[in-house]
């Protein structure tokens, strides 16, 4: 938690961007995993917890813009509670931590909600990612599933905010950068042809544990890179493989830290894994050269998607002009995913607020295959805190699709690409602030060349 001044703050110029209303927060429930008392890991919602720090589950809250009233709604732990959590602070004291005076049992909100509908006030509220969540609004406002219209005032609030960070945040964020740096310097140490996937997942998680940090995401740690959100441990590590590790850490306070690594299961890269290798860090560099306030990212994310095309060509898989692929889609064989995202409480930052409003500032997003997962495309701000992570992938399924339906023929040498089904993946991920001048990477610098890696193997 940061000081009381700073929720305040936040909360007082929330007010002013939306203006008029109530604006519903609802925080987090404990989620039982397998049965009610075997909880999942507790993690409060972000925006929860941007406005009013308090990372304890079963609270929601009201900000009446047009009473100017700040309501937390809980309920104090009964001595049930106390014999098998301990003693806590009361929901008055932790109210109080946070500047809010007015503290109300969970029962009375939804009497509040009712009489503010009844007078015609406008409620507004977020979009849903847990059903928790759908079900208090269909009890609370009558909002069937399905039925939402979240408040775009409220979303646009909040990601203007958001998207900014403040310097305790970016401190906060450097704090999880660093641990995740450790998370990846120590899996490239550790990779041994024999290991399983797990053995060396559980050597990233256990840097985040004894740094007092959790997971920012489930950690990817996997010999088949090509899958891009690839959860499964089960493999051992083969000579002439390589290991395509994902993996973050988050702070007590709910800031996430996410990087990418490759490493050569082997001492050194082959021949053929460093001409790809070398491809996908050149892309990498080209994107960080450019970042800058003002820089539209999806200008940063062409550049890098060009440069993977140029480097492919030099190998004889793709051809013709590699702007013109890019601009064709064609790319997105290789490079299907986006290059970035912004980063927070959230690994993605916001992401449940909509891409359109987080990325985009509003604007509509491409339908293109590879270019619509671009989570981030407009102008660039000082005080953004995004990734960089361009891949090279061959993903067979993908490449037997394309090949079948003829696709992008002028740009893609399939006779050649056949040769290179069975390779994988290669992704390296860092963190950049925005600076006003430009950028700077955040956290301890993790191996990005094949030299680099080689050098700790």
């Amino acid at each position: 938690m940061f000081s009381k001044e700073t929720y305040v703050n936040r909360r007082a110029e929330l007010k002013k961007r939306v203006g008029s209303g109530m604006l519903l927060f609802l925080g987090n429930d404990d989620c039982g995993c397998n049965y009610a008392d075997n909880t999942y890991p507790y993690r409060q919602d972000s925006t929860f917890l941007y406005y009013f720090g308090l990372p304890f589950a079963g609270l929601s809250a009201v900000i009446d813009i047009d009473n100017d009233r700040e309501i937390i709604f809980g309920d104090e732990l009964t001595i049930d509670h106390i014999v098998w959590m301990g003693t806590q602070p009361t929901l008055h004291e932790k109210a109080h931590s946070v500047g809010v005076d007015t503290v109300l049992p969970s029962a009375e909100l939804a009497d509040m909600l009712e009489k503010a509908r009844k007078e015609g006030r406008n409620i507004h509220y977020l979009p849903t990612y847990r059903a928790e969540h759908v079900l208090k609004l269909w009890k609370l406002l009558d909002v069937k599933p399905g039925a939402e219209q979240p408040s775009i005032d409220f979303i646009r609030g909040v990601v203007d905010m958001r998207n900014h960070k403040t310097p305790e945040e970016i401190e906060e964020i450097e704090k999880a950068c660093n641990v995740t740096a450790d998370m990846h310097i120590a899996a490239i140490r550790a990779v041994r042809p024999g290991m399983n996937e797990y053995e060396v997942a559980a050597v990233i998680e256990g840097v985040a544990a004894s740094n007092n940090c959790s997971l920012s995401f489930p950690t990817i740690c996997t010999v088949n890179g090509q899958t891009l959100h690839n959860h499964y441990h089960g493999n051992v590590i083969k000579p002439g493989d390589m290991v395509l590790i994902d993996a973050g850490a988050e702070r007590p306070s709910g800031y996430a830290g996410d990087m990418s690594s490759t490493i050569c299961a082997d001492r050194t890269f082959t021949p053929r894994q460093k001409s790809i290798y070398d491809i996908q860090v050149a892309s990498h560099l080209a994107a960080v050269d450019m970042l800058a306030p003002g820089v539209p990212f999806v200008d940063v994310y062409e550049r890098s998607a060009a440069v993977i095309c140029a480097g492919l060509k030099d190998l004889g898989i793709m051809k013709g002009d590699p702007l013109e692929a890019v601009k064709a889609g064609a790319h997105a064989m290789f490079f299907p995913c986006g290059l970035g995202h912004m980063m927070g409480l959230d690994v993605h930052d916001m992401e449940n607020l909509g891409e359109v409003w987080v990325g985009y500032g509003g604007k509509p997003k491409s339908t293109q295959f590879g270019r619509k997962s671009l989570r981030l495309a407009r102008p660039l701000e000082e005080g953004f805190v995004l990734t960089i992570e361009p891949g090279v992938y061959f993903i067979p399924e993908l490449i037997d699709l394309w090949k079948g339906e003829g696709l992008f023929t002028d740009f893609i040498d399939y006779r050649e690409l056949d040769k290179w089904r069975d390779f994988g993946g290669i992704r390296n991920e860092e963190d950049y602030l925005i600076t006003s001048d430009g950028a700077r990477r955040l956290g301890k610098k993790i191996p990005l060349t094949t030299e680099e890696v080689e050098a700790l193997r």
